[in-house]
């Protein structure tokens, strides 16, 4: 392994070098600059990003504390943590040809000229049922992964009826004979 370098292009010739090297010598590399031997499942890619990444952390420095504690958070709770708006931030979201605008505001979020304390609260008033507000206005998991499957599908167009093929479905129907 070659010394330590603070040089930009010094730490990207060593990041291109990586490149080259094959998994066991990426390995020996890894046992070097991490002091003990890297996972079995690691692949040579992965391998070589790590190594990348702790070279660049040696020369220019790590994570700020706030993104360690972001990281670690995640990383013992098993998910995201609570998104949070910065007051200013502007949501959109056309509901039944109407553009509803939510702007968050430091105690809440601003909808039509009056504060709500919660997402769910405005979305419960445009809709008059019960929903989640993240979900509402796109801020939660599930809304993006049925909003495309639903532009897929329509991409594909019509889809066949439960009970019948493709086949059946692109023949036209024939009207009954009178006799």
């Amino acid at each position: 392994m070659r010394g330590h370098s603070t040089d930009p292009a010094a730490i990207e010739s060593e990041i291109a070098h990586l490149r080259s090297l094959a998994l066991d010598a990426l390995r020996r590399h890894w046992r070097v600059l991490f002091g003990r031997n890297p996972p079995a499942a690691l692949s040579k890619d992965l391998l070589g990003r790590m190594i990348a990444y702790r070279l660049q952390e040696r020369a220019f420095g790590g994570l700020d504390r706030e993104s360690l504690r972001f990281l670690d958070g995640l990383a013992r709770h098993g998910g995201s943590p609570r998104r949070r708006l910065k007051p200013g931030t502007v949501l959109v979201r056309d509901y039944q040809g109407q553009r509803q605008t939510v702007t968050v505001v430091s105690d809440g979020f601003d909808w039509q000229g009056a504060t709500y304390p919660s997402l769910s609260a405005i979305a419960r008033a445009i809709t008059g049922t019960a929903w989640s507000g993240p979900r509402f206005f796109a801020l939660a998991p599930g809304n993006g992964a049925l909003a495309r499957r639903n532009k897929n599908a329509s991409a594909r167009g019509p889809q066949p009826a439960r009970g019948m093929n493709a086949e059946e479905m692109n023949t036209p129907c024939q009207q009954p004979r009178m006799p």
